[in-house]
């Protein structure tokens, strides 16, 4: 396999796909549109988890106190009525067993990447604060990234308020937590960001990158997905190779183009490309 051949191979994908491959820490060795912004969907819960992180270590939050779990929230546009999560647009009925309970915020955190639990991330986000997921982008050198609202706030959405990744961006933010877990980085502490990296390996939807590695292989990795759009974002461990971070954000055309199933056998194909060339990266 070459670089060329792969994007040849891309180009004939309607809509827009962006890839970036490389060592962590380091100049990426093959890229695609890696600087196009795309909708965020799950992805952004990556830098949500981050900001949690952060907070924790300089004694804003306890990770481990519970708190309550509710379902209204703040809109980010300034103004409008509280807005809520819908319980059949959500992945974790673990999350909405608890409202009118409470979850310790690591808890409700684990939730929001290894299930991709919507409620759990607007709750977080309710205790982190937007700001601070803004500075995590920063903080990872991060150039087009926005978090600008929780998940289904529509009326921030519909005054285009929204949350954007690009290719590049989240190999900036999960390389930097796989750096940031050997030696001091921008991000968060090395404990910090081991434990982290942790919860992204422990990550259930595995359909796309995770798909196209040898079973077993490490992975910390976060996907997202909503209508016409599929994104995966990672750092594999090979056990006979350096890590590396392999991301692959696809945005289907207008036509439709690809549906879900086939974004996910495309992000799994460019993984296993990526792992076979894994020695040379």
């Amino acid at each position: 396999m070459t670089w060329e051949h792969l994007d040849a191979h891309l180009d004939t994908v309607p809509g827009t796909v962006s890839a970036y491959v490389g060592r962590p820490d380091a100049e990426p060795v093959w890229t695609r549109r890696a600087d196009a912004t795309h909708y965020a969907a799950s992805t952004m819960k990556a830098a949500v988890l981050a900001a949690l992180h952060r907070a924790a270590e300089v004694g804003a939050l306890d990770l481990d106190a519970p708190v309550p779990v509710v379902n209204s929230f703040d809109s980010a546009q300034p103004g409008a009525p509280r807005f809520t999560c819908a319980q059949h647009y959500d992945n974790d009925d673990a999350v909405w067993a608890r409202v009118g309970g409470t979850a310790p915020l690591r808890w409700l955190a684990h939730r929001m990447i290894v299930r991709s639990s919507n409620l759990a991330t607007n709750l977080v986000i309710g205790h982190v604060g937007l700001p601070a997921v803004a500075e995590v982008w920063s903080l990872a050198g991060a150039r087009h990234s926005v978090t600008g609202r929780g998940i289904e706030d529509f009326a921030a959405r519909d005054n285009g308020i929204t949350n954007l990744v690009t290719a590049g961006d989240l190999a900036a933010l999960l390389g930097a937590l796989a750096t940031g877990a050997t030696r001091p980085g921008p991000v968060a502490s090395p404990a910090a960001c081991a434990e982290m990296l942790d919860v992204l390996v422990a990550q259930e939807h595995r359909e796309d990158l995770a798909a196209g590695l040898p079973p077993g292989t490490r992975i910390a990795h976060k996907n997202g997905w909503v209508r016409g759009v599929r994104h995966g974002a990672g750092v594999v461990f090979p056990d006979d190779a350096a890590p590396y971070a392999v991301v692959v954000c696809t945005t289907r055309d207008a036509e439709g183009g690809e549906d879900d199933a086939d974004a996910c056998a495309l992000i799994a194909d460019v993984s296993a490309r990526v792992w076979s060339a894994r020695h040379d990266l």
